[in-house]
């Protein structure tokens, strides 16, 4: 199943976006993630990612009506009249930028999940074995 095809078929928020537009997205966000290190899940993050950024510029489901995720950033709360809504930040100050960003959709922490399931990183101990 190749990205279009996951994004149709598990995330039903986006089915009145354009399939043309859907296509965009996918194009433009392949060339992030890489296919070595990705390996046989590469598809399931090109279309989180590509979800994550359309969900970013405000396309699929709104958010009760106060406009795109991407306008959100950094705002707290809103009130209006007697109503107040305030919002969580998932951004944490020891994250990349990038991945602080992730962390505002469900799809780009998917791809984070992800990501982190498939990329492990190298530590070093600073011991050497002693081959003697």
């Amino acid at each position: 199943m190749d990205a279009f095809d996951i994004i149709k078929a598990t995330m039903k928020e986006f089915s009145d976006v354009p399939e043309p537009d859907i296509k965009v997205y996918i194009e433009l966000s392949a060339p992030l993630v890489s296919k070595k290190r990705f390996g046989n899940l590469y598809e399931q993050a090109v279309a989180y990612l590509a979800a994550h950024r359309m969900k970013m510029d405000g396309r699929g489901a709104t958010v009760g009506g106060f406009g795109s995720m991407g306008n959100m950033v950094g705002i707290s709360s809103i009130s209006e009249g007697e109503v107040s809504v305030s919002f969580t930040n998932s951004q944490s100050s020891s994250a990349s930028s990038s991945d602080s960003e992730l962390g505002l959709s469900v799809y780009g922490m998917q791809f984070l999940q992800l990501r982190r399931s498939c990329i492990v990183p190298i530590l070093c101990s600073g011991e050497v074995p002693d081959n003697g």
